[in-house]
């Protein structure tokens, strides 16, 4: 049962649902890439002024980042928003086969369209609440761009910014509704630029020196390196510049893209400083040079069980919500377009055989178009393989997160399909479900003592070890 105030932001957000509908379709539509998300961050901005927030740009000195805060004194709680799209993914809206909008265009695979919007609309129902009740306290929303490959976050986790939250709230789109539990890797990004010397490859190739050769010694390096690290680390490249097309040729300019994982922040650092050496050895041994050029980093998640159980218990509260015809229709289509049970996503489900049962029950043994159900509660500190700046606030803050159905059952992330359904009627919905979870959940910490005080108290017990911060002293966010 929901309280009054409760009901009251769930009433703000029904009345205002419009409004931040069109902002999430209206992102949708510029599917900016990270660190570029330049129309976007101009359409937030106004929308927080025009919301009565006190804005700032450019924070920590990112062209794309901003906030917006109301109130005063303390608690103060951040919703954090993301609005970066992803390259390749252009789609046009409500199709059920692949057509791009844009041939080779950007477009929102991993729903951040409706991450931003639907964090605006919580701070949103946040500050209604603080000017209607005339409680003490602040709410910021803040705008984080380059999720997607550029660690926004983390670059202002290195500057200190989240410190001076009480506590973060965060979502993401999904396939299913669930608060977000676990820990993840984290993840370091370099660029290893190689310089050598031009030749005929057949005239004079005694005087060339081969920057692809290097490249390629390099990953060798790394292939032989792999027997020597532990196994929750992984290692990935891409050679992003071969030199040339010609053969007969000696590339003068070579560049590989290294991605570096583990579990622990510390132990990526450490992996990172062995792939250096081994982009030196490449070098030496082919009497080429090359820059190198930090990209981005990010740390492990810390989960928080006393924020995710009050999470929980407003989406217990408020209630999932339901779908028409024409929905699960558009739903049925798009997942008729890849294999998958429908229920991997659900977490619980992939590492409790009894909660796994009941998701089968729940989900028509996951035939159902759309996951209509709230997962079963569920608290880990296990481990998935992804990476996300939201681990870095989780260092520096309590912080925790939920998933709202705003996609088909087990759509693969990073996929036209979630491009397809980015504007459909069930994404808004799940949108708008996140919005009210988050809002009472804020709600929930602004006004429980007791429940931040043990939210702080979980936190400072995981984060005793200290935050390592993937992000080197001298790194600038860059736009690859």
């Amino acid at each position: 049962m929901l309280s009054a105030d409760k009901q009251g932001l769930a009433a703000f957000l029904d009345g205002h649902a419009p409004y931040f509908e069109e902002i999430a379709d209206r992102i949708w539509e510029h599917a900016e890439l990270s660190l570029k998300e330049y129309a976007s961050a101009a359409l937030y901005l106004g929308k927080l002024r025009e919301l009565g927030f006190t804005v700032t740009e450019k924070l920590c000195g990112i062209d794309t980042a901003f906030c917006g805060s109301y109130g005063s004194g303390r608690p103060v709680i951040g919703i954090l928003g993301e609005f970066d799209a992803l390259s390749g993914l252009s789609q046009k809206a409500g199709e059920t086969a692949h057509n791009p909008l844009v041939p080779g265009g950007s477009g929102h695979g991993c729903g951040h369209n409706l991450l931003g919007a639907g964090s605006l609309a919580a701070a949103a129902a946040v500050k209604a609440y603080l000017e209607q009740s005339g409680r003490p306290g602040t709410v910021i929303f803040y705008g984080c761009p380059g999720e997607e490959g550029g660690a926004g976050k983390a670059f202002m986790a290195r500057e200190g910014l989240w410190k001076q939250l009480d506590a973060a709230l965060c979502w993401h789109p999904g396939d299913a509704n669930q608060v977000s539990t676990g820990t993840n890797n984290s993840c370091i990004q370099v660029l290893y630029k190689f310089s050598g010397v031009p030749a005929h490859a057949a005239g004079d190739p005694f005087n060339g020196r081969s920057a692809l050769d290097a490249v390629e010694l390099m990953n060798v390096g790394v292939q032989f390196l792999r027997e020597h690290m532990t196994p929750d680390c992984r290692i990935h490249y891409a050679i992003t510049d071969t030199g040339g097309i010609s053969p007969n040729v000696v590339q003068a300019k070579a560049s590989v893209l290294y991605m570096v994982r583990a579990n622990k922040v510390a132990d990526s650092v450490k992996l990172q400083a062995r792939v250096d050496d081994i982009a030196k050895g490449a070098a030496l041994m082919t009497g080429t040079s090359f820059e190198r050029v930090f990209i981005d980093g990010t740390a492990e998640l810390l989960p928080n069980f006393s924020i995710e159980n009050a999470l929980y218990a407003n989406m217990e509260a408020i209630g999932v919500p339901s779908f028409d015809e024409d929905e699960l229709a558009l739903a049925a289509a798009l997942k008729a377009t890849y294999p998958g049970s429908g229920i991997e996503g659900i977490k619980g489900a992939r590492e409790n055989p009894e909660i796994r049962k009941q998701v089968l029950a729940l989900s028509g043994n996951g035939a159902k178009p759309l996951n209509d159900f709230l997962a079963p509660r569920y608290s880990s500190t296990s481990f998935s393989p992804g990476s996300t700046d939201v681990g870095d606030v989780s260092w520096l803050t309590p912080t925790s997160q939920i998933e709202t159905a705003c996609w088909p059952a087990g759509v693969p992330g990073h996929s036209w399909q979630i491009v397809a359904c980015g504007k459909s009627g069930f994404a808004h919905k799940g949108m708008l479900f996140a919005a009210k979870v988050l809002a009472a959940t804020a709600v929930d910490l602004l006004t429980d003592a007791e429940l931040l005080e043990k939210a702080k108290a979980e936190f400072s017990e995981r984060a005793a070890g200290g935050y390592v911060c993937p992000i080197e002293t001298d790194a600038v966010p860059i736009a690859l």
